[in-house]
Formats: C-alpha cells, sequence, structure tokens
C-alpha cells in the first residue's frame, strides 16, 4: 500500500461525529477501506455503506466473516483482517488510540504507520492522541472536534431507580447476566450487548433496545467502541476490569469513552454509577476531566513488527520479538499468537515441516487463529498443531471429516445462554478457519455452513436472552398502569394461581409463591407489592389451618436419598434435624413459611411437634422407653450401658461389646428391657417391633435427622437374606457371605438351643435355615458364633457340640450414639 497520501487524524471524545465522517469520506471516493475494533463495528458500517452502494461494491472482511465481491471497492474491517496489499483510494483506522491496548495495540500502531490511502488516510482517536500523531506522523494534519452535546455527572443511582433508555456497563459476562436478571427483576428486562455476541445476535437485541420493547441494556465496555443507540444515562456497575492480566481500575479516558455513549448529536447526556463509595464510585478528580473532556496524553504505543521475515521459525520470532527504535513505542506483551509459535518451534516434527518461507507463513498463520474460547496458551496451542499438522502435509487441506465433526458437534441449539455462548465461540473458530481459502478443499461450502451455524446459534441465544432476561408481559402491564402497583388488580384461584387482569403469574403451592414458567413475571418486586397484601392473608389462612390440622392431615416424608420432613396437603411445611435425642428431632419449618409472623410460626412449630410426639409413640413406642432407660438415674450402670447402646443404634446393638453388662443384668433389668420391647438376642439386642415395614420407616427417618443426612436406602424387610455387606444400621448381620435378618438369627440361636441336651452332639432340623435361605457355609459360621463347635456326622448328616458360651465375635458397625454417644464408655468407666 502507498505511504504517500497524507494523513489527516480527526481526534476527539465521543458524539463528535468522527464515524460519520469517515463514512461520508469513504464513499466520496472511488474505493476505500476502513479498520475498525470490533465485528460488530464493522458489520454495523457495512450494513450502512450497503445501503448506499450496494452489496456488490461493499466488503466486510472479519476473522470470522468475509463477504467480498469479485468487484468490491469500498472495504469494512477489523483492525487484524485489513488487507494491506490493496491499493486503495482511502483508507481510515477507527479508535486509533487503542495502539496503547496492551493486548491488540500492537495491531492498532502497525496500521497507524503503515495503512495507507492512495488520496487520502485518515485516522480516528481520542484527543489523549495527539502527542503520538505529532511524533509518529510529523506532517500529518489533526483536527480536533468538539462534542455535539453536553455530558454531566448525575450521581450514583440504584438499579431499581436508573431512568428509562439507561445502559448499565458491567466487566464481564457474569456481572453482565447478573445486573440483567436484577433489572428483569425490578423493570421487567433488559437488552444485553457484549463483545463476544455474534453481529446477528447483537443487531437483535439492540433493536430490542431501539423499538421500545425494554427500557434497559447491559454491555460489556464493547458500548464504547462507537456502537450508536438511543442512550440518555450510562451507569458503571463496576470501575475495574480485568485487562487479560490483572485486574485493574479504569483510565479516565475509558471511562470517558463509554460514558460518552449517553447523549445523541444535540441531545445531552448523564453519566454515573452504581454506588456512592468504594472502589465501585467516581472520584472528584475523574468526574471533572469526563465533563470537560481533559485525559492525559499517551505517552507511548505498544509496536511489533508488522511485516516479519520469513526465512525461518527463529528469523520469524526474532523479528516479533524486536525492539522498536522510536523512542514513543514500546514492544507489546507477548500475544497468544507469539506464545504459541514459540511453543510449537520446541517440536521437532513442526521444525521439520516449517523450512521454508511458504511454510513459516503457514505455520505463523495457523498460530494467528484466535483463541475464541479463551482457554490459554496450551489448550489452544495443542488445537494449532493439528492443524499445522494437517495443513503442513498432502495437499495441506485440513480434512473434512474432522471439520465436518466438529461443526456438527456444535449444532445443536439446546442448552442455556452460557452454553450456546460457549458454542458460538468455538463456532468463530472454525469459521475463522473457513475463511482461510487454502486451508480446505471446499472453502466456500464450509464458510457458508459455518455462517449458517453461527446464525442458528446467534437466534437461538437471542431467544434464550429474552427467556432468561425479559419479562413481555411485566412491560406491558407497567406500561398500562404506569408505576403505581397498588392498581394490579391481584386475584388469586381455587387452585392457588395468582392473576393479574387474567394473565397467571404463577402459583401459591402452599406458602411459596413460584412463577408461571410461561410468565417470569410474579417474582417482579414492584408487581408482588399490589399482591402482598392478598397474598399475605392468604398465607395466615393456610398457616392457621396448617397449626389446627388434624393427625391425619400431616404425614411423614421420608424418601430414600431426601432429607426427612414433614408434609401438609402434599407440601413440605417442615424438616427433621438433629435434636437433643433420638426420638426428638429438631423441627426446623420450611422458608417458605417465614412469610407468616412470629407467633403463628410458633403455633405451627408447637402443633408439628405434638404430632411428632404422638406418632412415635404411636409407631415406634420401644424407642422411646430405651431412651428413659438410658436417661433414668437411678437405674443400674448396666442397664444404662445396654439402653445407651440400643439408643444410639436406634433400637439394635450388637451383645459382643456389651457382654459384660448384659451378664450383669439382673433379672428385673431384663424384665425393664423386655417390657420396653427389647429382644436379648445371642448375638444382638433389638427392638422386634421396629423390623416392621411401618416403625422400620419412622426409624430410618430418625437416623437421618440424627445425623442431618437424606434417609438411607434400605433393603425390604420382607427379604430374610441378603448379600453380605449391609448398610451400617440395618437390622441384618454379616455371616460368611451372605447378611442374615437379625431377629431370623435368633429363631435359629432358640431353634438350636431347643434341641441340643446338654453338651451332648445333635443335628439341628435344617427345615427353618433351608426355609430362611441360609447357604451351608453360612449356618456353619452361624453356629461357630452361637457357641457351637462341630461334631462327627451321624450317616452324612451335620452335628453339633454346645461349647458352653458363644465366643465373643466382631460386632459389625453400629450407628454412631447421637445425644447418648459416650454414655456406654462413660458408665462402664465409672463402674
Amino acid at each position: 500500500m502507498r505511504a504517500s497520501s497524507p494523513v489527516t487524524a480527526v481526534l476527539g471524545p465521543t458524539n463528535t461525529g468522527k464515524t460519520h465522517l469517515a463514512i461520508e469520506r469513504l464513499t466520496g471516493h472511488s474505493s476505500g477501506m476502513i479498520g475498525f475494533p470490533l465485528r460488530l463495528l464493522a458489520r454495523e458500517v457495512y450494513d450502512r455503506v450497503v445501503k448506499v452502494k450496494g452489496a456488490k461494491e461493499v466488503a466486510l472482511i472479519t476473522g470470522e466473516e468475509r463477504i467480498c465481491p469479485p468487484g468490491a471497492r469500498w472495504f469494512l474491517c477489523t483492525a487484524e483482517s485489513m488487507p494491506l496489499d490493496r491499493e486503495l483510494a482511502f483508507v481510515a483506522l477507527d479508535e486509533a488510540q487503542l495502539g496503547a491496548d496492551a493486548e491488540r495495540g500492537h495491531v492498532f500502531t502497525d496500521r497507524l504507520l503503515r495503512a495507507r490511502g492512495r488520496e487520502e488516510t485518515m485516522l480516528l482517536g481520542s484527543e489523549s492522541l495527539r502527542p503520538m500523531v505529532k511524533a509518529l506522523l510529523p506532517k500529518a494534519e489533526i483536527i480536533g472536534r468538539p462534542r455535539f452535546s453536553t455530558l454531566s455527572y448525575a450521581g450514583a443511582r440504584k438499579l431499581s431507580r436508573l431512568p428509562k433508555r439507561s445502559v448499565v456497563v458491567a466487566f464481564s459476562a457474569e456481572e453482565v447476566y447478573a445486573v440483567a436478571e436484577m433489572l428483569r427483576r425490578l423493570r421487567g428486562g433488559a437488552a444485553v450487548v457484549m463483545g463476544a455476541l455474534s453481529p446477528r445476535t447483537r443487531n437483535a437485541q439492540v433493536a430490542m433496545f431501539q423499538a421500545g420493547e425494554v427500557d434497559y441494556l447491559v454491555a460489556t465496555d464493547a458500548i464504547g467502541m462507537g456502537l450508536n443507540m438511543d442512550v440518555a444515562h450510562v451507569a458503571f456497575a463496576s470501575l475495574r476490569k480485568f485487562d487479560g492480566r490483572r485486574q485493574r481500575r479504569l483510565t479516565v479516558a475509558e471511562m470517558a469513552q463509554i460514558a460518552g455513549r449517553a447523549g445523541r448529536h444535540q441531545r445531552d447526556g448523564t453519566f454515573g454509577a452504581l454506588h456512592e463509595e468504594g472502589p465501585g464510585a467516581f472520584r472528584p478528580e475523574e468526574v471533572l476531566a469526563i465533563e470537560q473532556h481533559r485525559f492525559a496524553p499517551l505517552e507511548t504505543l505498544y509496536w511489533r513488527e508488522g511485516d516479519p521475515s520469513l526465512a525461518s521459525i527463529d528469523a520469524l520470532i526474532a523479528d516479533l520479538e524486536a525492539r522498536p527504535a522510536d523512542p514513543v513505542l514500546r514492544a507489546a506483551p507477548e500475544a497468544i499468537d507469539l506464545a504459541v509459535l514459540k511453543r510449537l518451534a520446541e517440536e521437532d516434527w513442526v521444525r521439520q515441516r516449517a523450512r521454508g518461507p511458504a511454510m513459516v507463513a503457514r505455520l505463523w498463520a495457523a498460530c494467528g487463529v484466535p483463541d475464541f474460547r479463551k482457554l490459554g496458551v496450551e489448550p489452544h496451542g495443542r488445537f494449532v498443531a493439528r492443524l499445522f499438522q494437517h495443513l503442513s502435509e498432502g495437499q495441506g487441506h485440513i480434512p473434512a471429516d474432522w471439520f465436518a465433526g466438529e461443526v456438527a458437534r456444535l449444532d445443536n441449539v439446546a442448552g442455556d445462554v452460557e452454553t450456546i455462548a460457549g458454542r458460538i465461540a468455538a463456532a468463530r473458530s472454525w469459521a475463522y478457519i473457513a475463511h482461510r481459502a487454502d486451508w480446505l478443499a471446499d472453502p466456500a461450502h464450509w464458510a457458508e455452513r459455518t455462517r449458517a451455524l453461527e446464525e442458528r446459534l446467534s437466534d437461538a441465544l437471542h431467544d434464550r436472552l429474552r427467556q432468561r432476561f425479559v419479562d413481555k408481559r411485566t412491560t406491558l402491564l407497567l406500561r398500562q398502569i404506569g408505576a403505581d402497583a397498588n392498581a394490579l388488580p391481584v386475584v388469586i384461584g381455587e387452585q392457588g394461581e395468582v392473576l393479574v387482569e387474567e394473565h397467571e403469574l404463577g402459583r401459591l403451592e402452599g406458602f411459596r409463591f413460584t412463577v408461571a414458567a410461561d410468565a417470569r413475571a410474579a417474582d417482579k418486586r414492584l408487581l408482588l407489592a399490589a399482591a402482598e397484601k392478598r397474598l399475605g392473608a392468604e398465607r395466615a389462612r393456610r398457616g392457621a389451618a396448617l397449626a389446627e390440622a388434624g393427625d391425619d392431615a400431616v404425614t411423614l416424608l421420608a424418601e430414600p436419598g431426601a432429607s426427612p420432613r414433614l408434609g401438609w396437603q402434599g407440601i413440605e411445611v417442615a424438616r427433621l434435624r438433629p435434636g437433643p435425642a433420638l426420638t426428638r428431632p429438631r423441627v426446623d419449618l420450611d422458608r417458605a413459611l417465614d412469610c407468616l409472623d412470629r407467633p403463628l410460626r410458633d403455633r405451627v412449630r408447637a402443633r408439628l411437634e405434638e404430632w411428632l410426639t404422638a406418632q412415635l409413640a404411636r409407631h415406634a413406642p420401644p424407642l422411646a422407653g430405651i431412651a428413659a432407660i438410658a436417661r433414668d438415674p437411678a437405674a443400674p450402670a448396666p442397664l444404662r450401658v445396654v439402653a445407651a447402646a440400643l439408643d444410639g443404634g436406634a433400637g439394635i446393638a450388637a451383645r459382643a461389646p456389651l457382654a459384660e453388662s448384659v451378664d450383669a443384668l439382673s433379672p428385673e433389668d431384663r424384665k425393664r428391657l423386655r417390657d420396653a420391647g427389647v429382644t436379648i438376642g445371642a448375638l444382638d439386642l433389638f427392638a422386634g417391633a421396629l423390623l416392621r415395614p411401618g416403625p422400620a420407616r419412622w426409624r430410618a427417618a430418625l437416623i437421618a435427622a440424627r445425623h442431618d443426612a437424606p434417609v438411607a436406602e434400605t433393603p425390604p424387610l420382607s427379604a430374610s437374606v441378603l448379600p453380605r455387606g449391609q448398610p451400617v444400621g440395618s437390622p441384618w448381620r454379616d455371616i460368611g457371605g451372605q447378611s442374615v435378618r437379625i431377629d431370623l438369627v435368633e429363631r435359629i440361636a432358640r431353634a438350636a438351643h431347643d434341641a441340643r441336651r446338654g453338651r451332648t452332639p445333635f443335628a439341628p432340623d435344617p427345615a427353618l435355615a433351608t426355609s430362611i435361605g441360609l447357604k451351608p457355609e453360612t449356618l456353619a459360621k452361624l453356629m461357630a458364633q452361637l457357641g457351637f463347635s462341630p461334631a462327627p456326622p451321624d450317616e452324612g448328616q451335620p452335628r453339633w457340640r454346645w461349647r458352653g458360651r458363644a465366643p465373643r465375635v466382631k460386632a459389625p458397625p453400629a450407628v454412631p450414639s447421637g445425644a447418648f454417644a459416650g454414655l456406654a464408655e462413660l458408665v462402664a468407666r465409672r463402674g
């Protein structure tokens, strides 16, 4: 490109018509080109120029999109994609002050120094660029442009108090989504604009804002790069951003660039923050500088060799790392394309393939594929390495099946905003590749395929953004009634549906208000303010009904895998949590009942506690009796030890660890345990009543409540024998390779003792064990645990001899003892 044309630098704040002037100059020449900082902005200006010159005369060239008719004479490009080898009458660079940006500055500096039109060259930028233009282009003409309208500071305002036609600026996708969600709740919705959006999505979002479908827009700092909209006020959600290397406060020039979006042409605009104090608030000197458009001049621009040597990899790297000769230029930080190149240069196979200028150029082009997904050097480097591997072998084309498979994988419009945005970012990589004419066997086909993919994903993303951040029903209703929410007629139907002017806003299920899936309007604070009195009265009525509910109206909810809860009329009203004892869990009311006043909540809690006590006495009486014995200071120590162990095991305890205490029990102690429903078995002590399905369900719920855990999945009690390894605390004992229900173990033990005659060998009736399902080896181990030893068989039938006392066998793991943990140990230690 020729370097002899005159250079004009048009400098000034936003809303000075610089871009409009450049477009006029572009269309006034026989050919021309403008380089922009954003694909979105290039697309916007492309659409404007097409209306003037026609689609066959205008080209759009960005990394991911290329519309280049054969006879195109006017080119709209991103700065990185400007074809510097074309001879055109007019060339302009927008936002040239971005040469001071650490990440992309070297690109803008290179275009400032090398991009020239045959007849005219124009640089557009802020006033801070003036000393750089004077130093680098001393012959350039500098024209200052005043702002058309006044920009003034409006102070800090909360989201709920922002005026209509406001833009809220945030500096991360997460923050953008959070602010948009709050505006949906407070104001009915917001449009969303981010640099990562495709032009199609961005245009659709802006169209909603411009058409007045929503009155608010949430954007990243991409809004500051010339995107023209009818904005009255710009509010900063934050004044700090991550610049690719660190979190830092915005410079005053960056603040002004964004704030300057407020006001258009002769209409004044305002700016402010969402915070009055702290790091998110403006400082007085910053406000003064923005209002008076006075910013510190730039002292240096970032530079990197724009036309490096391709003789070899080392020569290429050396040129890219060269230091600038001009003192106002500084070497650019290592960009990801150079980092990836240096990483691949360490591979022997890469050096073997990139031996000539043509292949070095191909390698450098592959390293230039942007990291749209923000993966970082290592993951992105692996992707680039695979690309270069294909580009450097055979015909130098990327395999169609790999390309097709990746595109097909992304062709899925299901998912939320983040998921679809991620697919669009990945699709941009393949769109970029598709526009490299010599990288694919059929680039035109794949360019069209990736374009169609991005359009489908963009339409889906726009739809998800509308669903998530725009509540059309609220917007329409608010426009009908103005800001007075008390004017809304709210009706609660028989099924709990909440209606406003026949629009179902949601449903009052018990005490919890649930937003209607197709409305998403009912959680708006403004709308609910009108409904609050009616909802409050209905909730109070339901609370009183619960406080007076009969026993049959309340139920235990104890599904395996879920926390134990109490239900009423099909809804959850409380959760059982750890209490002072197994049989006295704490009743925590569901948070939905927080809407009730304290006296009514206390009445509800008292009623549920009363119901719980009565149900435990009805369904699990042994547990209350066991707990009473364990807490009885007058009970003998051995009895308290045994009761404490049973209480800790929720009605089940292995006998072996308690052998001394069990042996020390008096007849009166044993009777007291029997009266409480406890069976003192040969191997286990247990409350047999708890092995029935109903009481077992309550037992499982109490165990879960004591440990603040989900209810354990337990096998059906109809099973007598199960595979070894049943859950801790379940009423099965591991014997050999099987688990046998403890009450059936006791039946076999009693049958064996009934059959023996002293120590004389005997052959027990095998029918009981067979009916239970015990294997012969399991029965043999059980008999040994019961204190029997093998005797010589009689006619092939196994016989056993009583040894006089059951051996101490290892006890199965027990459920921790909760409130009475350690009582057995304490009693035993004190005698």
